[in-house]
């Protein structure tokens, strides 16, 4: 999505290898074969954009990086247009945070995403998803990803926080303030920013009085390793993060999923077939589509697969790349929904690995399978058109449907 009013304007990349630029529309529509290119001529490419940015093209690269927390800092995680200083205000431990601090404020997060944690939100998620289907069934068409996938992870988060389901359309606005137009418009991230610690600010004073059994109050009763409380700072903090990384992430996967089966009637007909395959399915979606594109500030010169990296530059960590990189999956870039080998870098590599890996497989998979029983004939819509965010987090924002057989 563009916004007439961003300051930045980036004129149109000719030359991937060594102008890249993941905000150009031609990235937005289609980067894998951007991807393939950049594979093919280096296993880290450089740009001049974003004030100097690597990125890995390989999945050896990118696990590299990943894993090296001495040369690359987790405080900037967003490739942008400016480096503002780094404060408690802008920080979102654990993803912002490096050794020694990451660890503790990580392992605080596990378990309300634990397997058995999601086994009790799975009724709750099924309802969702039957609630949105049951809105617009009827009409024979749909945008999906406004429609629903969008609206999945948001009501979910919102349930497990214990916040209104009912201002989803406030956090959606926020998300998009800060993943697509805060990398070009400073301005817009610090509102949102903003916004959202005044919306949760107010939930933690509320709490105070009135303990509820929810995220919010969780982290608020948490300690740290000091046997302290946490900070207002910290727990808003972590509420800004899960809300973000909650949402975004995993209605692009649900959105590219229903994207897929939608022009690839084989497998969606097999799914209904065989359900009993649909988590095999998710796992192969999450590689072939994965939304999150992760960043790292180089903190200290290095090499990454035999190129030299230097200090204060930015690192694109693009797991979508990774995920194709033919030399780890055979066949990258055919999506292979019974593919049994799979470990794809979906989820991120190292440290920061995602918290709610738990719950975003969860929630995939239960959208599908509430989906598909219901909606098992649907196509794309040859009078609409599909268009896909732009920056960290990858995913259909329009995605115009025809119901066939709806039941």
């Amino acid at each position: 999505m563009s916004d007439v009013s961003q300051p930045v304007a980036h004129p149109p990349v000719i030359d991937w290898v060594n102008d890249f630029d993941h905000t150009d529309p031609q990235w937005t529509e289609d980067p894998f074969p951007i991807w393939e290119e950049m594979r093919g001529a280096s296993p880290v490419v450089h740009t001049e954009r974003f004030l100097g940015c690597y990125m890995p093209t390989t999945y050896e690269a990118v696990r590299e990086i990943a894993n090296d927390t001495e040369h690359f800092s987790s405080r900037r995680i967003i490739v942008r247009d400016v480096r503002p200083e780094i404060t408690s205000r802008n920080a979102a431990p654990p993803i912002t945070s490096d050794p020694p601090v990451h660890k503790p404020a990580k392992q605080l997060l596990l378990p309300p995403f634990t397997p058995d944690a999601m086994k009790k939100l799975e009724p709750r998620m099924r309802a969702i998803c039957n609630e949105l289907i049951d809105g617009f069934i009827a009409d024979g068409k749909v945008d999906a990803a406004a429609r629903y996938s969008k609206y999945i992870p948001v009501r979910a988060i919102a349930h497990m926080l214990g916040i209104p389901e009912s201002d989803s359309d406030l956090f959606i606005n926020w998300i998009h303030m800060i993943l697509e137009l805060g990398i070009k418009d400073e301005t817009k991230l610090l509102q949102a920013v903003q916004e959202m610690s005044a919306y949760f600010g107010a939930h933690i004073e509320e709490r105070k009085n009135k303990p509820t059994d929810d995220l919010i109050s969780y982290l608020m009763n948490a300690r740290d390793k000091e046997g302290n409380p946490l900070e207002d700072s910290h727990v808003l903090g972590s509420l800004r993060l899960l809300l973000i990384a909650g949402i975004d992430t995993t209605w692009s996967a649900i959105g590219s999923s229903l994207w897929h089966l939608a022009k690839t009637p084989a497998d969606r007909e097999r799914l209904i077939a065989e359900p009993a395959l649909i988590p095999t399915a998710v796992e192969e979606l999450l590689r072939a589509y994965s939304p999150v594109t992760m960043a790292r500030e180089v903190v200290k010169d290095t090499t990454i697969s035999g190129c030299p990296v230097k200090a204060n530059n930015m690192v694109l960590l693009s797991f979508p790349a990774a995920n194709r990189d033919p030399k780890m999956f055979p066949d990258a870039d055919k999506v292979v929904i019974d593919r049994r080998e799979n470990r794809h870098a979906a989820f991120g590599l190292g440290i920061h690995r995602c918290v709610g890996s738990n719950l975003a497989r969860m929630e995939m998979q239960v959208a599908l399978e509430e989906w598909l029983k219901r909606i098992p004939d649907f196509r794309l819509d040859p009078a609409g058109t599909v268009t896909w965010s732009q920056g960290t987090v990858r995913g259909p924002r329009q995605l115009p449907f025809l119901l066939g057989k709806a039941m």
